[in-house]
């Protein structure tokens, strides 16, 4: 298998096959041309990994045909070839776009290493521009997900912000609201998404190594410092530094950061000279960063830098409608990565999910999902797909509130203890023993119900429950 295709344009005919002789035992394909006019034949015949271009041609001159090529081929790699004294005809090369060049008279292995060396960095641009757009595609701001009125507030004031590719931004909410995927939100759909997005969670190093990493050192810094170490805020340079659960900085680096979001330099650990880069900020947090300052546990004038652009992201509970959204986006995305096909989940269940109260929010929504799609075996996921505690959840009633309202009609307590019985049923695909934990009942209890109900379990995975008379009474 070939490593690459490679055209040789030359009009030296010795030059030609000694070149092609060697790439061709290198590995690589091969083809030749003499002048401009072959070798934009080759370019429109097939495609070409690489040119070795010789600036002196019959009918043209290598930096024309170095355009023409890029016109067929626009990312083509381009190696320019040129005599000693043509020094400054290699610099034109260089600026029209060439990618290297080598002077004659040559060694093929000095050729072989040049062209591995434009090949693999060709290689690794692709590969990077293959990433971002992978990341862009996943995490653009038009794959965020909701449709209630608190979270469309949160996505105009984001529309508003993503053109600013300078303005700070503090993004605060609780644990699992998905502050991370906003903050790659804005970076992908801003004007920094070709930039590099740097993520530094501040709990996750000691407090030893937080100022190294976010800042770097020089050699000799520090006993452990055997060479001079870029830091993460150095290496955000020209795209986006996230700084997740900032409000668990100490208030030594607190104080280092603030100098860094003022002056947007800062120096290395054991430097002497200030580097400056050009980023955004966006920081986030569970905490609340207001109260924190009032106990002195953070710096006021670090508050007031981060949170020139301020984001609440509201808690799934209160996100009315988005549950489903979410569920069914999860369920798709896992269909992918588990080569399932599972449709969507019961109603009984996503009666269950609306209600639920999700204190690990979006993030304990999206574990619940893929923990019932591992185990699922039906077209529907089902109550029996559930961790126990969202099943044993009480319902949200407050002491003062009735489950059931009592009107001078009156009501048959039968009737409703076998609709409660009915619905535990359906709830739990028909799983007595899930079905009386619902009721407060074992199982010996629930059995009693269903046979003083004459009711039957089902296996279609539609309605787990059936009574057998249409329109009977209690059952007794």
């Amino acid at each position: 298998m070939h490593k690459a295709h490679i055209l040789v344009v030359d009009d030296e005919k010795l030059i030609r096959w000694s070149l092609k002789e060697y790439l061709q035992q290198e590995g690589f394909k091969v083809s030749a041309a003499e002048d401009g006019k072959v070798a934009l034949q080759v370019l429109s015949d097939e495609p070409v990994d690489l040119i070795l271009l010789d600036y002196k041609l019959p009918d043209t001159n290598g930096l024309e045909l170095l355009q023409q090529a890029r016109c067929l081929q626009p990312d083509l790699p381009v190696v320019m070839v040129t005599s000693h004294s043509s020094v400054e005809n290699a610099v034109q090369a260089m600026k029209a776009g060439a990618n290297d060049y080598v002077a004659k008279p040559f060694r093929n292995e000095d050729i072989g290493l040049r062209v591995e060396r434009v090949l693999e960095t060709g290689r690794l641009r692709k590969e990077v521009q293959h990433f971002r757009q992978e990341q862009l595609q996943r995490f653009g701001f038009d794959k965020m997900i909701g449709k209630s009125s608190q979270i469309l507030s949160v996505f105009k004031l984001v529309e508003r912000v993503l053109p600013l590719g300078d303005a700070t931004i503090l993004i605060q909410g609780e644990s699992g609201t998905g502050k991370d995927v906003l903050a790659k939100a804005i970076h992908y759909g801003g004007p920094r998404s070709s930039g590099p997005y740097v993520n530094i969670t501040c709990t996750a190093l000691p407090e030893s190594l937080l100022e190294s990493e976010l800042f770097g050192h020089e050699k000799g810094a520090f006993t452990d410092a055997k060479a001079q170490k870029k830091g993460l805020i150095e290496l955000a340079h020209g795209g986006t530094l996230f700084l997740d659960e900032i409000g668990d900085m100490s208030l030594y680096h607190q104080s280092k950061l603030l100098r860094f979001l003022e002056e947007k330099a800062f120096r290395r650990v054991g430097g002497q000279r200030d580097i400056t880069v050009d980023l955004r900020v966006i920081a986030a947090t569970n905490r609340d960063l207001k109260k924190l300052v009032e106990k002195g546990g953070f710096r006021e004038d670090l508050y007031f830098r981060l949170k020139v652009i301020p984001i609440l992201l509201p808690p799934l509970r209160e996100r009315t409608g988005d549950v489903p959204l979410l569920v069914q986006h999860f369920i798709q995305e896992y269909n992918r990565e588990f080569k399932k096909s599972v449709k969507g989940v019961t109603p009984a269940l996503m009666k269950r999910l609306e209600d639920y109260h999700w204190p690990g929010n979006i993030r304990e929504l999206r574990n619940t999902i893929e923990r019932a799609m591992i185990l699922s075996t039906q077209e529907h996921l089902g109550g029996e797909d559930l961790p126990l505690e969202i099943l044993d959840e009480p319902s949200g009633k407050t002491s003062s509130e009735s489950a059931v309202t009592l009107t001078r009609k009156g009501i048959n307590i039968e009737d409703l203890e076998r609709d409660l019985v009915v619905q535990a049923l359906r709830l739990t695909n028909g799983n007595q023993t899930q079905a009386g934990r619902l009721l407060g009942l074992n199982r010996d209890q629930i059995r009693y119900r269903i046979e003083k109900f004459s009711l039957k379990i089902k296996d279609d995975g539609e309605s787990p429950v059936l009574h057998e008379a249409e329109h009977g009474g209690s059952g007794d």
